[in-house]
């Protein structure tokens, strides 16, 4: 049975390694690679943020994925250049990370880490990216109400991402 478990950001120095060791399982993700050889930068980055939520599954003892992610400051949704004109409501929770061991995947934990870590979200959007080359997780975040509206290539060593966005408590606006 999965237990799903809840942290914020007070809670990054027990759970920063378990996140590590789980990235460094999934086999898309080559070690060699520059980008993906600063994931734990990007836990710092995130986690140490006000805000900061995680949900990890936990299959007994063990961490079988998790989903993570905190709200941007106000004034800094870079997400704003897709879309004419913004919302005027547009409080934004960026979703980092969402990954799951390779034993565990089309379960539906996927889902059960999206729909934690979103659950009760003050804010009125959620944004997150998706490496353009992979269009099946595309498709997935589509299917929990995403839409695409862009492409951003936030570094230079990074590849080109699909920017997506949900309305949380805007479901008449239109993103298009």
């Amino acid at each position: 049975m999965i237990d799903l478990r809840l942290y914020g950001h007070e809670d990054l120095d027990e759970i920063r390694q378990l996140l590590l060791d789980v990235h460094a399982d999934i086999p898309e993700y080559s070690p060699d690679d520059p980008f993906v050889q600063r994931f734990p930068w990007f836990v710092d980055h995130w986690g140490k943020r006000p805000g900061f939520a995680c949900v990890i599954a936990y299959d007994g003892k063990d961490p079988v994925g998790f989903a993570y992610g905190s709200p941007l400051n106000e004034g800094t949704e870079w997400w704003r250049d897709y879309i004419t004109p913004p919302p005027e409501q547009s409080r934004t929770f960026a979703v980092s990370e969402l990954m799951v061991r390779p034993g565990w995947r089309k379960t539906g934990l996927a889902d059960e880490l999206h729909q934690a870590l979103m659950a009760n979200r003050p804010e009125n959007l959620a944004v997150l990216l998706v490496d353009s080359t992979h269009p099946k997780v595309q498709a997935l975040y589509e299917s929990w109400g995403y839409e695409k509206v862009g492409d951003h290539q936030p570094f230079a060593d990074s590849p080109l991402f699909a920017t997506m966005v949900r309305c949380l408590s805007q479901p008449e606006f239109d993103l298009r």
